[in-house]
């Protein structure tokens, strides 16, 4: 059926499915389907037509690889960063969330109970320089007259 249309344009054979447009012999032949690529003997890629009369054999394989390419490495992509989130989840669970933050809430409390300390030590050194605070090992102090 596609040798019939030989005579004819390249749109009328590639309305045909099965049919194969070479544009060096302009010639309808029938796809060789036990072959992926059409062989060269039959016409080469760069002049055949297939599914469109603009986009020669060539290009449309090409193009088909880039968007196979694509879809292979996106599809890596999504499972790659899919797998690290649950890595991440799996690390972290609730309870060590929980746990990781009593600590450090507990180590902050420590932290702001030492500066207390070291606060309170300055300030009595303070108070001792100018009088205001008894010593323990001198009860008596001089009374002053006003």
């Amino acid at each position: 059926a596609c040798s019939e249309l030989s005579r004819s344009s390249c749109e009328e054979c590639l309305q045909n499915v099965s049919c194969l447009w070479c544009l060096t012999n302009k010639t309808c032949v029938d796809y060789p389907v036990r072959s992926f690529l059409p062989p060269a003997s039959l016409c080469s890629l760069s002049r055949a037509r297939w599914g469109a009369c603009w986009m020669n054999f060539e290009a449309l394989i090409i193009a088909i690889a880039v968007v196979a390419g694509l879809l292979l490495v996106s599809t890596a992509a999504f499972c790659c960063y899919c797998c690290y989130c649950r890595r991440c989840a799996k690390s972290s669970s609730p309870d060590e969330d929980e746990e990781r933050l009593t600590q450090k809430r507990e180590e902050r409390r420590l932290q702001a109970l030492q500066r207390k300390r070291e606060r309170t030590l300055k300030h009595n050194e303070i108070r001792k320089k100018y009088g205001l605070l008894q010593d323990s090992d001198n009860p008596y102090s001089r009374f002053e007259n006003e």
